[in-house]
């Protein structure tokens, strides 16, 4: 199954070499394919949040496949076990369901449009994280859907 993780900004150091690390395993498990989009801040004074989200959305929309599932990562988003996540992905493999894109928005969140749009909102802590710790987290939750799904040693988590 395809899964396209669409975040805005990009990974800097420290964090930059754990992401990729968690990336690579979990690309052992799912089609994922990563897109970096621009944020839709400029340089300098003030900004409109409003047109930062609306920004930000028409790059994600843009990036998100022809038919594929929107799904945003979301403190406002619904809790997942780990257990859950592996499920749902795996009944959507079996099923050879569309392709999904996670997506992680910028400092100000995902625009209504956006929003409207998406079929599931997820929550990886019901803290605010920034870009680059969601993108971690995600990464390697992916990696642990998919050592639960084949059953290896990596999750020794009881739920």
């Amino acid at each position: 199954m395809k899964i396209f993780i669409v975040a805005v900004g990009r990974v800097r150091p420290p964090l930059d070499m754990a992401v990729r690390e968690y990336e690579s395993r979990a690309a052992r498990y799912w089609k994922l394919e990563v897109v970096e989009v621009d944020a839709g801040v400029g340089r300098g004074g003030g900004v409109d949040p409003e047109e930062v989200r609306k920004v930000e959305g028409e790059r994600i929309r843009s990036r998100v496949p022809e038919g594929g599932e929107l799904w945003l990562l979301s403190r406002k988003g619904k809790g997942m076990t780990s257990e859950a996540l592996a499920a749902t992905l795996g009944d959507r493999a079996l099923h050879a369901l569309p392709p999904v894109a996670l997506c992680i928005g910028g400092a100000f969140g995902f625009s209504r449009e956006l929003e409207g749009e998406s079929r599931r909102r997820i929550s990886l802590s019901a803290m605010t994280l920034p870009h680059e710790m969601a993108r971690l987290v995600l990464a390697e939750q992916l990696y642990r859907a998919g050592t639960i799904l084949r059953g290896e040693p990596y999750h020794k988590g009881d739920g």
